[in-house]
């Protein structure tokens, strides 16, 4: 994953909203959830929900089907997957230089 788009999904879900929005799309699993039940649950306005759902679509962390006349979202899972690997990518690599540093000093 390139360091722009970490950085664009890490961004999203820093806003609150987002993130709530975001868990309760995992927590739904890979059938989604209607955007309806989802406002109802979240307790937000439709223009809210809209602008911030746009958002995490914009960055690819949820994906919206049309399902007959209902509009269903999804948490893109992959994506979230590679975003934590990206995040524990580089985990402790450094570790033994900083273990030297310590027992020099």
């Amino acid at each position: 994953m390139k360091i722009d788009d970490a950085a664009a999904r890490l961004e999203a879900l820093g806003n609150p909203t987002r993130l709530k929005i975001f868990r309760a799309l995992v927590r739904a699993g890979h059938a989604g959830m209607p955007v309806g039940r989802l406002q109802e649950r979240l307790k937000i306005p439709a223009s809210t929900l809209s602008h911030h759902v746009k958002g995490l679509v914009s960055v690819g962390l949820i994906s919206q089907v049309r399902e007959g006349t209902t509009l269903v979202c999804h948490a893109e899972y992959d994506t979230m997957q590679d975003l934590v690997d990206f995040l524990v990518a580089e985990c402790c690599v450094e570790e033994n230089q900083c273990k030297e540093a310590k027992s020099a000093a």
